[in-house]
């Protein structure tokens, strides 16, 4: 691990910000108490959300957290196609008995505002998914003593962040559950993804920055092959989503090893932007419909979604997930960072004898 990110935590285990409510103070306060470093997600918070959840993490531990912010997107100009999706959905409102969201609602997430709070009042990490701030956000961030990252799906990408002054990248493999970090949303690169440890390798050999690598880590010997591509750190998802201290929905948990859920494709159905799932009937359903439109069709389909929670519904559900998904252990967050660093040591020691303690 690179100094810096040692500074932060004490073994390469990063607990990915998931947004949407399973990444809550208590998640990352037992993760970074663990020795990993914790996040918490503030895409879809208000500034004022953002910071109510990072006062409640400071009272819950004094190890170093990050925040991670969505950068704002451009508003999709063809209006007509998400009136078409809209009544496509029309039939899920008359079954969920909800309404379909204003599409056009919330089109400021208060980015600027969370960055003023962050540069007031500064937090150990900022990371970005969506794009790469400026150079003068980011030297901003480093004045005021907050470490950058910025996620990234190819070289490209991780050039522009290295460009911009970011201080590391996270390697986002097309493995990955949730939304992809793509800087451009094109949907003719949907199919296009790199697996996550030739990304690692690319990326690695395209700029001189820390690289945390994610997508699909489940396990301690995954963190381990990362490691060995060339990653200082792994990011894990899914594997968190489970614990107790997750905010998850109950649903969402116990549908990563439901019987019922046996793979997971990238979809446009929720969000309108290409983002990692479980295979239910709303993806299969509309899926292949659902215009490019972030975050209009977010709006659009958020209120079906709490309804079919609501009613127990998974059906309904975004149910984002990476490939492991499987593989899904329902231990608290502290204990599965020690089983992580357990299995990373064991598959060091078993391959290079001698290297196998990470503390």
């Amino acid at each position: 691990m690179s100094s810096a990110l040692t500074d932060l935590c004490r073994y390469p285990i990063v607990q990915a910000p998931m947004a949407g409510g399973a990444s809550c103070p208590q998640l990352a306060a037992a993760v970074s108490e663990a020795g990993g470093l914790g996040f918490l997600a503030a895409g879809y918070k208000t500034a004022d959300g953002m910071y109510e959840e990072v006062k409640q993490l400071r009272g819950l531990t004094a190890r170093p957290f990050g925040i991670n912010l969505f950068m704002p997107q451009p508003r999709y100009a063809d209006h007509a196609a998400v009136e078409v999706y809209r009544n496509q959905l029309a039939g899920e409102a008359t079954w969920y008995e909800t309404p379909l969201g204003d599409p056009d609602a919330g089109r400021d997430d208060g980015y600027e505002a969370k960055l003023a709070i962050l540069l007031d009042d500064p937090v150990p990490v900022v990371s970005f998914t969506f794009g790469c701030p400026t150079r003068t956000t980011l030297d901003a961030l480093a004045q005021a003593g907050t470490y950058t990252v910025v996620t990234v799906t190819t070289p490209e990408e991780a050039q522009t962040a290295q460009w911009s002054g970011a201080d590391a990248v996270c390697v986002q493999g097309v493995e990955a559950g949730g939304h992809q970090g793509t800087h451009r949303d094109d949907p003719a690169t949907d199919a296009a993804g790199i697996g996550l440890l030739s990304l690692v390798t690319q990326v690695r050999e395209a700029v001189q920055l820390p690289v945390i690598a994610a997508g699909g880590l489940m396990r301690g010997g995954q963190i381990a092959g990362v490691l060995a591509a060339g990653a200082d750190a792994a990011q894990l998802g899914t594997a968190f989503l489970v614990c107790p201290e997750s905010g998850a929905h109950a649903l969402h948990k116990q549908a990563m090893t439901n019987p019922l859920f046996v793979r997971t494709e990238l979809t446009r159905a929720f969000s309108g932007r290409p983002a990692r799932g479980l295979v239910n009937r709303f993806m299969r359903e509309h899926g292949p419909y659902a215009p490019p439109a972030y975050p209009e069709v977010h709006h659009l389909t958020s209120g079906l979604r709490k309804a079919a929670a609501k009613v127990g519904d998974p059906q309904g559900m975004a149910l984002w997930a990476g490939q492991g998904h499987r593989m899904a252990r329902e231990l608290p967050a502290g204990q599965l960072v020690e089983v992580l660093k357990g299995e990373l040591e064991a598959t060091r020691a078993s391959l290079m004898p001698g290297l196998g303690n990470v503390s």
